[in-house]
């Protein structure tokens, strides 16, 4: 199968993109009596408004609700994903954010934290992927 051929002139030539940092932010709380974590409708609208205010770009959502009620819900974003999964019976509460593009991925967190009225929330930050210079 032939191969793509390389640019003839220089002016065709693109410098690779540069590297954009890849992030992996985690958020484990505690619910809270008021966390609307139970109805899928607001917890999608939160997570939604989470990142918009963080400038990401939520391109699609999957979810899924247990029957002891828990719930994950995933939004497919520009920028990577967010996911979040609750355990009720542990009074629990694990957010994933992963990032690889320019979303403001600490305003995310704690945008959620306050929506979601989350009780002792630990957030931490992680570097992902290999480091290209």
């Amino acid at each position: 199968m032939p191969g793509k051929l390389a640019p003839d002139r220089p002016a065709d030539l693109q410098a690779p993109p540069a590297p954009v940092a890849k992030q992996l932010w985690t958020v484990d709380a505690s619910l809270t009596p008021g966390s609307p974590v139970s109805d899928i409708t607001e917890l999608t609208a939160a997570a939604t408004a989470a990142v918009r205010a963080g400038s990401g770009t939520v391109l699609d959502s999957s979810h899924v609700i247990f029957p002891n009620g828990a719930v994950t819900l995933v939004l497919i974003l520009a920028e990577s994903h967010l996911a979040i999964h609750t355990w009720p019976e542990e009074n629990l509460i694990a957010v994933d954010l992963f990032s690889c593009g320019t979303i403001a991925a600490g305003r995310v967190a704690g945008e959620l934290i306050k929506s979601l009225r989350l009780a002792d929330p630990r957030v931490r930050r992680m570097e992902r992927g290999a480091v290209r210079r």
